[in-house]
């Protein structure tokens, strides 16, 4: 793949991320929002609040943090923590989503403004290890991508609950 072309889609693909992400949350019930498979796993009201965090709280702020400073360290993040600490499914969903969907506007808006970014810019993550801006960029969306697959299994899960889903296909 040529990264210089994908990082010209960008902008356009986290655009269409959140289109589809809303479509796949916008008419569900309150009930289904808040649903659990098991008590550990994540509700789609869950998933959404965590990305209305990640989106301001690591992905963003980390890239501005590589490209302008990449000599100063990332901020903590806790996503795992904050969805009991902050309380995710106790949230309304409509306005989860609303958050959700203006912090991606700012975020895009963000990313447009930019003006000759220094993509090669790297940063020594403890766990991940050296990583570019660019790589930061590819993961963000591929941190879309992780939640979109999350949240078409829960919908799975949660039909499949009612309606026995074997003429469907394996998931």
């Amino acid at each position: 793949m040529d990264a210089t072309a994908y990082l010209g889609m960008a902008s356009e693909r986290f655009n269409h991320n959140a289109e589809a992400i809303k479509r796949l949350v916008i008419t569900i019930s309150d009930t289904q929002a808040r649903w659990k498979s098991i008590s550990t796993d994540w509700s789609i009201l869950e998933v959404i609040n965590h990305l209305y965090d990640e989106e301001r709280e690591d992905f963003r702020q980390r890239l501005d943090l590589l490209l302008h400073h990449p000599e100063q360290p990332w901020p903590g993040i806790d996503p795992v923590g904050w969805v009991t600490e902050r309380r995710y499914n106790e949230r309304d969903l409509a306005t989860s989503l609303a958050n959700f969907l203006q912090e991606r506007a700012a975020s895009i808006a963000w990313l447009q403004s930019l003006e000759q970014p220094k993509w090669e810019n790297s940063y020594h993550h403890p766990a991940a290890g050296s990583i570019s801006a660019a790589n930061l960029l590819f993961c963000w969306l591929g941190h879309d991508l992780l939640h979109l697959r999350q949240l078409t299994q829960l919908h799975w899960q949660y039909l499949e609950q009612s309606f026995p889903l074997n003429y469907a296909g394996d998931w």
